[in-house]
């Protein structure tokens, strides 16, 4: 017999002999903390009086408990992490909206409220689970460079944000999965097929199609904000973000699970921060807003961006990578939607056939990586 917490077996010594000791762990779930007794596995119960139940299953017998080794918990509700897919892209196209609907504020410093925010999150986990603030001193070059791209990524998606239209940014930033398999090839040596170099070319067509270079389009060129300078200077400064957030996943992949997720927004807030007030100083633009209005949309912005990653983290928890990544296309979807109704401005065709290209390659992208990974684990298992 075996003493079980949380389904982990520690070692009982039984007359006459011993057995080796396992230490007892805890696992998070309802069961945890409450012992039972079950058989080990292996051995069989000298009789009908000898059999146990688990506790933590609602008396099932032991092969049948959800704690013993090679069982699976069922999900406690079907297309849960889709849903909080879905309710995290509509967070951030809300928080993109309300980052439209700012008037004096430099995307800069509204980069910088949203790393103020990011570490009043992160800083109670960090002191919860006593990862320190620097992180393992072989790791540390990754997480400085992590903080550094990823806070670029976010400065410059803002700025794009600001000078282009909604959904012509967002699609740009979509296609981020595939610049991730690109540089993956380069930097990790990841396998790279002719499947995607095609989804790149077509995530780069949709680029060219929502940018609309004059030397391609002549000079007339209809459905953009403002000037067509600022316009480039946003198609610009979105491709330059995704890039940015690609080599992120890259150097987030390298160091894998050797470090703490907090530990990784944390250096991403910390250096984001110090990297927004600088340049606020040496553009002399950090100010705070003059409106009220202005000032609540900071506040919103920081909660609905944290919101997001909040629900986008439980999603990949308990949902895999594949079907995440292709429900993220609702970002998109948002994005268009609410451009239309709430800043009164239609998306030429050119927007259209631009967004479905990349899309299509992101999806594309998404489904191929989850097929392999899918082949990979039917091939461990067998």
């Amino acid at each position: 017999m075996v003493l079980c917490q949380g389904g982990e077996a520690a070692g009982v010594p039984a007359a006459g002999r011993k057995e080796p000791e396992v230490p007892l762990s805890r696992e998070d779930g309802a069961g945890m903390g409450q012992l039972c007794l079950c058989p080990a596995p292996g051995m069989e119960a000298a009789g009908a009086e000898e059999r146990r139940v688990c506790g933590c299953c609602s008396g099932l017998s032991w092969p049948r408990c959800c704690k013993a080794p090679g069982t699976k918990k069922k999900a406690t509700c079907p297309g849960l992490g889709l849903f909080y897919t879905v309710l995290s892209a509509f967070l951030f196209s809300v928080a993109s909206l309300f980052l439209k609907k700012i008037e004096d504020v430099h995307s800069v410093e509204v980069s910088a409220f949203r790393c103020v925010f990011q570490m009043a999150f992160v800083l109670p986990g960090l002191i919860y689970y006593k990862t320190g603030f620097l992180g393992p001193k072989g790791k540390r070059i990754f997480l400085f460079f992590r903080g550094f791209l990823g806070s670029s990524a976010m400065i410059l998606l803002y700025y794009a944000f600001q000078v282009m239209p909604l959904a012509d940014a967002t699609v740009i930033t979509f296609s981020s999965p595939v610049f991730t398999s690109l540089l993956a090839w380069i930097f990790l040596k990841e396998k790279y097929s002719i499947w995607d170099f095609l989804f790149t070319l077509f995530a780069i067509t949709g680029v060219v199609l929502i940018a609309r270079p004059p030397f391609l389009f002549g000079s007339d060129v209809t459905g953009i904000e403002g000037s067509y300078t600022d316009h480039l200077k946003g198609t610009i400064a979105a491709v330059t973000s995704t890039v940015s957030a690609a080599l992120t996943f890259v150097i987030l992949r390298k160091v894998g699970k050797s470090v703490h997720y907090f530990l990784s927004i944390w250096y991403y807030a910390v250096i984001g921060l110090i990297g927004c007030v600088v340049a606020l100083f040496v553009m002399n633009e950090w100010r705070l807003p003059y409106c009220g209005k202005d000032r609540v949309l900071l506040i919103l912005i920081g909660l609905l961006g944290l919101g997001g990653q909040i629900f986008l983290t439980k999603a990949l928890q308990i949902e895999k990578a594949g079907p995440v990544a292709i429900m993220k296309t609702m970002d998109v979807v948002f994005a268009f939607i609410l451009q239309i109704l709430f800043l009164n401005h239609l998306p030429t065709w050119w927007t259209v056939g631009g967004a479905l290209c990349v899309v299509a390659s992101s999806s594309g992208t998404a489904i191929r990586k989850w097929r392999q990974s899918l082949k990979k684990a039917k091939q461990n298992e067998i």
